[in-house]
């Protein structure tokens, strides 16, 4: 989007809808002052980082795993989604070595469970940081139910989980190769469990389960709605 030339920044508007900007009359080019640019290497200068207020709000990656002892861990992942749809693969990202990580290379499986308003204070202890021996479920107030395919429970009360089994887990690493402390797990989707009531003639309607997705900051979530909804048909796709 940006070029450099002779130490300045060229914008090109036709790369960016100007018009669309806060704070501008529409049609005028964007100044240098318009546009806060940074190198992330080198610091963002601002108060808070805004990469995680910029990619979201994210779908939470709430991963219920126990340890080859059976002992269970569950904990919410804002870098979470979903990557394949035949087979479904879902993966999420532990920044740093954490419980689910080591629980899920020893077992290599785990479950996700969809994170709701009304769980949203139950998600939010879950992420305490304690140690391996304390189960969040307890911690919690949750429920583990059987899953039927994985050794893993799910949430009782999350009316949506996934059963998977771990396709990769693979170490980040920086564009020079060096490795980063930052794991991306995947997984295949072997069961859903969806609550009937989610069923609309047979679709699901992913409003009416109240989703909360991770926004920025130290504790900004998002709640998504029916009030959030608009249809836009892909190019020449059959209207129905």
């Amino acid at each position: 989007m940006y070029e450099k030339s002779m130490g300045t920044m060229e914008i090109h508007r036709h790369e960016l809808h100007y018009d669309r900007l806060p704070n501008r009359v529409a049609g005028t080019p964007a100044m240098p002052d318009d546009i806060h640019f940074y190198e992330p290497a080198n610091g963002h200068g601002l108060p808070h980082d805004p990469f995680n207020a910029i990619v979201g709000p994210r779908p939470i990656g709430w991963i219920s795993s126990h340890d080859r002892e059976g002992r269970l861990n569950l904990a919410p992942y804002s870098f979470f989604n979903a990557f394949n749809y035949i087979p479904p693969i879902i993966g999420f990202s532990s920044v740093g070595r954490k419980d689910s990580l080591n629980n899920i290379e020893q077992t290599g499986e785990f479950v996700w469970n969809l994170a709701t308003r009304p769980l949203a204070e139950q998600m939010n202890q879950s992420c305490a940081a304690v140690s391996p021996e304390v189960n969040e479920f307890e911690l919690s107030g949750l429920t583990p139910v059987a899953s039927k395919i994985v050794g893993v429970p799910r949430v009782g009360e999350s009316p949506v989980s996934f059963e998977c089994k771990v396709t990769q887990i693979i170490q980040l690493q920086r564009a020079d190769q060096q490795l980063v402390p930052s794991w991306l797990v995947l997984g295949e989707v072997v069961a859903v469990h969806i609550a009937k009531w989610l069923l609309k003639d047979g679709i699901y309607d992913t409003a009416a389960a109240e989703p909360i997705l991770r926004g920025g900051g130290p504790a900004d979530y998002f709640q998504l709605g029916p009030e959030a909804l608009f249809k836009m048909h892909r190019p020449g796709a059959t209207k129905p």
